[in-house]
C-alpha cells in the first residue's frame, strides 16, 4: 500500500495539468450547465435533491408569453354585440344603396333621389328663412322665423362638430357635394339632412296650424329625406336614425331657450 500511494503521488506530480498555471483549464466556464449525475448521489453535504414542484414551475414559466404578446381570445359580450350590430348596419346600408353609383340597380332614379335630399339641406333652409323674415310684417311671424333660424344654425354647428369628432365614412365612400362642403357636412355620422328634416318637421308641427293631410305629408317628407341619404350611399342607417334623434333634441333645446318677441325685434333692429 505505501508503495502504490507513492507511485500515485509521483504520477500527480508529473501530470502537467496539475500545475498552478493550468488549473483554470480543469474548471468549467462560467454560465455552463452543470453536468447531470448518472444516478450516483453526491457525497458532499451541500447537494440537495430538487423539490418535486420546481420542474413543473419552471415549465410553466417558460411557457408563459410576454404580456405585450398576449391576445384577448375571449371578448366581452358587449364587444360581440356591438360588432354584430355594426356589421348588420353596414350590410343593410349597402343593400339599400340602390342609387349609390352609375352601375347601381336604381341608377336612373339617382337624380330624383338627390333632389329629395336637397330639400333637407341647410343652405336652402337658411336662405329661405332669412327671406321670409325680411318679408314678414307680423310680430308673431318674425318671432317664429327668428327661432327657426336659431334652430337651423344650431343644427349646422352640432352636426359639423359631431362629424369632425367621429369622422365616420359612408358605406360607399361617395364624395360630398359643394353644398355639403359649405355646411361642413363631409362625414357620415350623423346625417345632417336627417337631423334637419326631423327638427324642421317637429318645429312646424308645434308652431303652425296645419291640416291633418299636411301634417302627415310633413312627417313623410322627413322620412323620405333620411331614406334618400341611404339610397345614394352617403350615410348608414344608424347615421340617419342618429340624425333623427339629434334633430328632436335640438328642437327641445330651442324650445327651452325660446326667444321672445321683444328679443327678436331687438335682433332684427340690430341688422
Amino acid at each position: 500500500m505505501p508503495a502504490s500511494q507513492s507511485r500515485a503521488r509521483a504520477r500527480d506530480r508529473s501530470n502537467v495539468l496539475n500545475r498552478a498555471e493550468f488549473l483554470s483549464l480543469n474548471q468549467p466556464p462560467k454560465g455552463a450547465p452543470e453536468p447531470r449525475s448518472s444516478g450516483r448521489k453526491a457525497s458532499g453535504p451541500s447537494t440537495q435533491p430538487p423539490a418535486p414542484g420546481d420542474g413543473a414551475r419552471e415549465r410553466r414559466q417558460s411557457q408563459q408569453l410576454p404580456e405585450e404578446d398576449c391576445m384577448q381570445l375571449n371578448p366581452s359580450f358587449k364587444g360581440i354585440a356591438f360588432n354584430s350590430l355594426l356589421a348588420i348596419d353596414i350590410c343593410m346600408s349597402k343593400r339599400l344603396g340602390v342609387c349609390a353609383g352609375r352601375a347601381a340597380s336604381w341608377a336612373s332614379a339617382r337624380s330624383m333621389v338627390k333632389l329629395i335630399g336637397i330639400t333637407g339641406h341647410g343652405i336652402p333652409w337658411i336662405g329661405g328663412t332669412i327671406l321670409c323674415l325680411v318679408k314678414s310684417s307680423t310680430l308673431a311671424g318674425q318671432e317664429v322665423l327668428m327661432n327657426l333660424l336659431l334652430a337651423l344654425l344650431l343644427d349646422i354647428m352640432t352636426v359639423a362638430g359631431v362629424q369632425k369628432l367621429i369622422k365616420r365614412r359612408g358605406p360607399f365612400e361617395s364624395s360630398p357635394s359643394l353644398l355639403d362642403y359649405l355646411t361642413m357636412d363631409v362625414y357620415a355620422f350623423p346625417a345632417g339632412h336627417a337631423s334637419r328634416a326631423a327638427m324642421v318637421s317637429k318645429f312646424f308641427l308645434s308652431h303652425l296650424v296645419l291640416a291633418v293631410p299636411l301634417r302627415v305629408l310633413l312627417v313623410l317628407w322627413a322620412l323620405c329625406v333620411g331614406l334618400s341619404r341611404v339610397m345614394i350611399g352617403r350615410h348608414h342607417i344608424t347615421d340617419v336614425l342618429s340624425g333623427f334623434a339629434i334633430g328632436y333634441f335640438q328642437f327641445r333645446l330651442v324650445e327651452l331657450v325660446w326667444m321672445s318677441s321683444n328679443t327678436c325685434q331687438m335682433l332684427i333692429s340690430a341688422w
